[in-house]
């Protein structure tokens, strides 16, 4: 038999007994211990660095020694990433157990608590829930008395107090009808659904029901309690994707899965722990806000409905996503499936969860919610959807005709591939300005509302570790350094910046660009680096040609002929319209028209959980849009190159040279900051 040992991870103080050779990332994520790792334990982000510890821990009975870890590894040796191993630290993703150990993880290396900014808009919506509260007053048993089975008797009730005929009483709920009759004094509420099922029964009169609809994306889970009368959200709560600690984007995750057996088993547990966690925080928050007859708990919800990628889809159902990492990208189901909630692990006994039609291999159900949500194929004008994220998902056309497709952007966008990338958690350089005269910049950063330059600033930051750039911030200071002159439109940091300002400096071959810190302390500076925007310009363009392809396939390549362009998504919905267009993440519309719209994904599941006409009208949206797989289109190869430049290496841009001065066209320099040559050489006579 295998070895076991203990590893005890501080400064949480969870413990976990593990086989030897487990590594101690693995042993991390079976203590449930806050340990990053967005490259799914490649050896690649250098984010799950730890300490390992020496000494007794008597409080935990462990001798912790040298030998309790194993040596340098060779994915060490010839690790090389932008993070750099710091003295004293492993990799958790190499470093094995193999003797009892405590292990400390750094601040570095915990997944810090996302601010999770997903808001719902509803817009217009008639109320018509699949699930209603109906008070009924069973009579009274007498010796003697046929009153028939109290199944039978609610059946009676309902018939002749609202004209609803029962055609079954869900077995859940036979057994505590007795007890609730008992505590009602015959008095008691039954829920139905689809005017005909028993789902639910309580003790007396009941006024109130709620459901729960939750927007599950990659990187952020949001969750809205509704009220299922009125359609109100009386609580909403946000949390990050604990399925992050296996990868940061989804084929990180896959890959997992592929590599590690049980690896789908792990990844379905985390997310719908995480669900289950987030359904009794909003019950907790409603209990003390929302004023009811009878205590807002668990039992009070009656229906659920789910959105997310088609990955998400499948793990929260327990599928094996494995066959959507690959071509052709099958999925198990593209059609709406109903479950038991606590069939997926979530305690609301009462509740049937509803989970959205997915599209296609790679755009989900979270694409069908937010159709459903800003409404293209109810529109006479075309509109562009665009759900900006580790996975952008679009959707272009109107009530004739739409299409819809997915581009890997991967998770630049979101601060991943940055060198001072980060979530968007308290400190995070949120906004950003540059002068154009003396390019200096100004900043905003998540926690406080002040820009850099209010005398205040510093005081009321003090307790905010600044140390790196969010997704909106990393938009804007992309744009801010092109309009400033400091990028060319080939995404190159100009040579000539250093003559300029003293924020530019050589950086080995390229240059960078000093944002926030002292430059008598280089190792505490946010730079912007080439790399960082060859990272961007890569996720933009595989977004911008997947639009262009869209435009392409629907006849549409006029900017002009767009009515109204939609950013959505939890990092959409806090990008600046402006800047949207000074990158070219979005065609060259009017400005006036691009419009962030907020987390349209979770506003399609609240009008899914409030009316059973919104789930008959997504079901038949999405069968009649046309798919188109980006992967195998030979022209998206060319439509990405173009989309690498600012705004665009080929299309004009005149509505954007109206809104903003655009930089005036400057001579190409070479890498040592002399003007490159055109033509050819004479040659010497």
């Amino acid at each position: 038999m295998d070895a076991r040992h203990r590893v005890v991870f501080a400064p949480s103080g969870l413990l976990v007994t593990v086989d030897e050779g487990t590594t101690v990332l693995d042993a991390a994520r079976q203590a449930g211990a806050d340990l990053d790792s967005t490259c799914g334990g490649r050896g690649l982000c250098g984010r799950c660095q730890v300490v390992p510890t020496a000494g007794s821990f008597s409080k935990w009975q462990i001798e912790s020694t040298d030998n309790s870890i194993t040596g340098w590894a060779s994915t060490e040796e010839e690790y090389t990433g932008r993070r750099p191993i710091l003295d004293g630290q492993r990799l958790g993703c190499a470093a094995r157990v193999c003797g009892d150990v405590v292990v400390e993880i750094p601040a570095a290396s915990q997944v810090h608590k996302q601010v999770v900014r997903k808001s719902v808009d509803l817009g217009n919506i008639e109320v018509d829930p699949l699930v209603r509260l109906h008070y009924i007053e069973l009579p009274k048993a007498e010796l003697g008395a046929e009153l028939g089975g109290l199944s039978e008797q609610i059946g009676a009730a309902l018939l002749a107090d609202y004209d609803v005929t029962m055609a079954r009483l869900d077995a859940h709920v036979l057994p505590l009808i007795a007890d609730a009759a008992k505590q009602g004094d015959n008095a008691i509420t039954v829920g139905v659904r689809h005017g005909c099922d028993v789902c639910a029964v309580y003790p007396g009169y009941v006024d109130r029901s709620f459901g729960v609809a939750v927007d599950v994306g990659s990187t952020t889970v949001a969750g809205h309690l509704v009220d299922l009368a009125t359609g109100e959200v009386v609580a909403s709560n946000g949390v990050m994707n604990p399925q992050i600690r296996f990868g940061d984007d989804l084929m990180s995750r896959v890959s997992y899965v592929m590599m590690n057996p049980g690896g789908d088993v792990e990844l379905t547990r985390s997310i719908r722990a995480a669900l289950n966690t987030m359904v009794g925080e909003l019950v907790d928050d409603a209990a003390t806000s929302v004023d009811t007859l009878r205590p807002i708990d668990r039992s009070s919800i009656l229906d659920m409905t789910l959105v997310g990628n088609p990955i998400m889809h499948h793990v929260i159902l327990g599928i094996d996503p494995t066959p959507l990492g690959q071509a052709p990208f099958l999925l198990a189901t593209d059609s709406a499936v109903t479950v038991r909630a606590t069939d997926l692990e979530i305690d609301a006994p009462f509740a049937s969860t509803y989970l959205l039609p997915c599209i296609a291999g790679h755009v989900g159900a979270d694409t069908a919610g937010a159709i459903l949500a800003e409404g293209p194929h109810r529109s006479d004008a075309l509109q562009l959807l665009v759900d900006v994220g580790t996975n952008a998902e679009i959707v272009f056309g109107n009530s004739e005709h739409v299409l819809a497709a997915s581009s890997p952007t991967g998770p630049a966008f979101e601060g991943a591939q940055i060198s001072a990338g980060m979530r968007a958690t308290a400190g995070a350089i949120e906004r950003v300005r540059i002068d154009r005269d003396t390019l200096e910049p100004r900043v905003k950063v998540i926690g406080s509302d002040l820009w850099s330059d209010d005398p205040a600033f510093s005081a009321e930051t003090s307790k905010l570790d600044i140390s790196g750039i969010c997704g909106s911030g990393i938009i804007e200071v992309m744009g801010e350094l092109y309009l400033a002159g400091l990028l060319d439109v080939d995404g190159t940091v100009r040579s000539d910046g250093p003559s300029k300002t003293d924020r530019v400096f050589a950086d080995g071959r390229t240059f960078s660009y000093r944002l926030f810190g002292d430059a008598d302390d280089p190792t505490a500076n946010i730079n912007v680096t080439q790399d960082d925007v060859r990272a961007i310009q890569l996720a933009k363009a595989a977004l911008r040609a997947g639009i262009d392809l869209l435009c392409e396939h629907a006849g549409k390549t006029d900017p002009n002929e767009i009515g109204s362009v939609r950013l959505a998504g939890a990092f959409g919905a806090h990008i600046d319209p402006l800047y949207a267009k000074v990158l070219g993440l979005v065609p060259d519309v009017p400005v006036t028209q691009v419009a962030s719209v907020g987390n349209a994904a979770g506003a399609g599941a609240v009008r899914a959980l409030v009316s059973a006409a919104q789930r008959v009208e997504i079901e038949a949206a999405v069968r009649r849009v046309e798919k188109i797989e980006t992967a195998t289109e030979p022209r998206f190869q060319e439509l990405f190159v173009n989309a690498m430049g600012f705004p665009h290496t080929t299309e004009p841009t005149p509505n954007l040279a109206s809104e903003t001065a655009l930089p005036s066209a400057q001579p190409k320099l070479d890498a040592v900051g002399g003007r490159q040559r055109t033509g050819r050489r004479r040659r010497p006579t």
